[in-house]
């Protein structure tokens, strides 16, 4: 069976020096090999098949039987890295909490222990006949989550 950590390994070699990042490497008992990458501008197919071609160099087939399969974060994926959260800091971006409370706003800020996202409230001022939109920061803790995730808009 190939192991992910020669995996991990030989897809940071190729990333040594590019802008790409690593997202995720996922090995199932069958040995199918499923490598994300993603990129700040997005990921190009050539990248891919580049990547791919590195990966099958650095492994034996006479060794190992394997399928691989290289690809970018799907746009409409939960973030898996931190990075995926820096890259779309002032963007809009979807929540789902662990207790269920989904909230949609933007992404403020990230770092290792938590990220911050401003969300439009209604808020009824003391003595006001009407509510009135304001903006709040939530700061949430990766633990507190299930998903983070781009949130799509046509507007």
């Amino acid at each position: 069976m190939v192991e992910k950590k020669t995996v991990c390994q030989i897809v940071d070699e190729w990333l040594d020096g590019k802008e790409y990042f690593l997202v995720e490497v996922a090995i199932s008992p069958d040995d199918k090999i499923v490598v994300e990458i993603d990129h700040k501008e997005g990921v190009w197919i050539e990248d891919c098949v580049e990547l791919s071609r590195y990966i099958e160099s650095k492994l034996n087939r006479e060794d190992e039987d394997y399928e691989l399969e290289v690809g970018s974060a799907g746009i409409g994926q939960p973030f898996k890295v931190l990075q995926q959260y820096t890259n779309h800091i002032g963007k809009e971006v979807e929540v789902l909490r662990k207790d269920g409370r989904k909230l949609c706003g933007v992404l403020k800020a990230a770092d290792e222990q938590h990220f911050t996202v401003t969300v439009e409230k209604k808020v009824k001022p003391e003595g006001a006949k009407r509510p009135q939109l304001v903006q709040e920061d939530d700061m949430l803790a990766y633990d507190e989550i299930k998903y983070t995730k781009y949130l799509i808009s046509f507007k």
